[in-house]
């Protein structure tokens, strides 16, 4: 969305609102700009692009000042961002914005908030709760994307996104396929959603993990004496908001690979899930195809790319 600050026009005038301010020509990633005096624009900081370095852990992002747009007064007092500063995620993450108040005036709200990316990516709003809206882009997150936000008036951070971790779950072979950039890196032998309890197809985003998960049937209906459980998961990561996980499974190894006997959740061996809980982040995109559930495409909190 921003134009590269390589860009001579650009530069020539990022140096002088750099000097009208007293500013460096960069900044870090989560120093916010001070009020400019009266009849000087208002400056806000938009992400220098830089380089993965293979064996160095990802980079802070970097800024630089930028001129902001005009933007209202917030009717919201404050507003939480995710991912979290500096935060390394997957390239199917979502900016979500969560205001201190029901949102009367969509359109203002969103005119408050400033998305910055290096390199440019397009994308959209959209609303989930009267207090929260989301953006992403329109295609995935390209890889090693630096990303600014403003919200609020007041608050700014930043997050990059990482390698381009994809795991698909194809039900005729009920294997997932992991992918980095684009390489194969793992496949896993899989058991999705029995009948009654088919597993959605669509795309998924990871979400909320634990190493030790509790789950309990009881949660959505099932009681244990009518087939549920109330157990504790091993290396387990939300795809869903109601309740579909991929995790360790050891009671279905004989049948990973073979048939569904899931209450939905994708089920892999203790090996397979504590690499992916090891290799994953947050927002990495899970895909299911060719199984026999509905399509996963009323929102559900992380079904964002399926509408």
């Amino acid at each position: 969305m921003t134009p590269s600050p390589r860009t001579p026009v650009l530069a020539a005038v990022l140096a002088a609102t750099a000097l009208l301010a007293g500013l460096a020509p960069a900044a870090t990633a989560q120093s916010v700009m001070p009020p400019s005096p009266p009849g000087i624009p208002q400056l806000e900081n938009a992400p220098v692009f830089t380089p993965l370095i293979p064996g160095v852990g990802a980079m802070p992002v970097l800024t630089y000042p930028v001129v902001g747009p005009d933007r209202p007064t917030p009717e919201y007092g404050d507003v939480n961002v995710f991912p979290t500063p500096n935060e390394v995620v997957g390239v199917a993450q979502p900016v979500m914005f969560f205001f201190d108040r029901p949102i009367a005036d969509r359109a203002r709200a969103e005119a408050t908030i400033g998305i910055r990316t290096e390199p440019p990516v397009a994308g959209r709003f959209y609303w989930v709760t009267d207090s929260e809206v989301r953006w992403r882009p329109h295609a995935f997150w390209p890889v090693n994307t630096s990303v600014t936000v403003w919200a609020g008036g007041k608050r700014q951070q930043s997050f990059r996104t990482g390698d381009a971790l994809i795991a698909e779950y194809d039900d005729r072979t009920k294997l997932v396929t992991v992918t980095r950039n684009g390489q194969p890196v793992r496949t896993m032998r899989a058991s999705a959603g029995k009948p009654g309890w088919e597993t959605y197809n669509g795309v998924y985003y990871t979400g909320q993990r634990g190493r030790n998960v509790r789950m309990n049937s009881a949660a959505f209906g099932l009681r244990i004496e009518d087939g549920g459980y109330d157990s504790i998961v091993n290396d387990a990561i939300r795809m869903s908001y109601d309740g579909i996980y991929i995790h360790s499974a050891p009671w279905s190894v004989a049948d990973q690979g073979v048939r569904n006997v899931s209450h939905g959740c994708i089920n892999i061996s203790p090996a397979d899930a504590a690499w992916y809980y090891e290799n994953s982040r947050n927002g990495d995109p899970i895909i299911v195809r060719n199984g026999p559930g509905r399509p996963f495409g009323a929102f559900d909190g992380q079904g964002d790319w399926n509408y």
